[in-house]
């Protein structure tokens, strides 16, 4: 038994389009923002400088608390600031297993920096060494995270088509 059904071609890609175009789009907006916002970033970056900078002084331990709570609390400003101004929101798609990895390699790299460039400034005996520490640590920072929020990112167009061809995007 078999069952015919007429499909007009030309309905059958506009209704493609419709589906495939704003599609697009998310992605579109999606890629641009991880590309475009250096912003985020450089702000992180110069917080993490002050920070550390901060944190080789002579301070007292109350200083150095408040510093750190000061600290903690301007990055989780910035972090709710910044997840609210983005404009997509995506089910599922939003966040890949290289968002997750990105950010863990991330908090290591950037550990390793500062750990390491801390022990060479101490080993060395330089002058003003939060400041050499707190910039290659920001440095650091700022050459990993453009690279790696591009390599995140760039699975979400792939993902995305992939759930349209009938398979889910898990």
């Amino acid at each position: 038994m078999t069952m015919t059904t007429t499909v007009d071609a030309e309905q059958a890609w506009q209704d493609l389009q419709r589906i495939r175009v704003p599609q697009e789009r998310v992605y579109d907006e999606i890629e641009r923002t991880a590309h475009d916002d250096a912003g985020a970033t450089y702000t992180t970056a110069a917080l993490m400088w002050t920070f550390l900078a901060v944190s080789g002084l002579d301070l007292p331990r109350w200083a150095f608390w408040l510093s750190l709570t000061a600290y903690v609390t301007v990055l989780g400003t910035l972090g709710v600031v910044h997840n609210r101004r983005t404009r997509m929101r995506l089910h599922r798609s939003r966040h890949s297993w290289r968002s997750f990895a990105t950010f863990i390699g991330g908090a290591a790299v950037t550990l390793v920096a500062i750990v390491l460039s801390g022990r060479l400034v101490d080993w060395l005996a330089l002058p003003f060494g939060s400041l050499i520490q707190a910039t290659v640590s920001a440095g650091t920072f700022v050459l990993f995270v453009g690279p790696a929020n591009r390599w995140a990112i760039s699975t979400l167009r792939d993902r995305g088509g992939r759930a349209t061809d009938g398979r889910t995007a898990r």
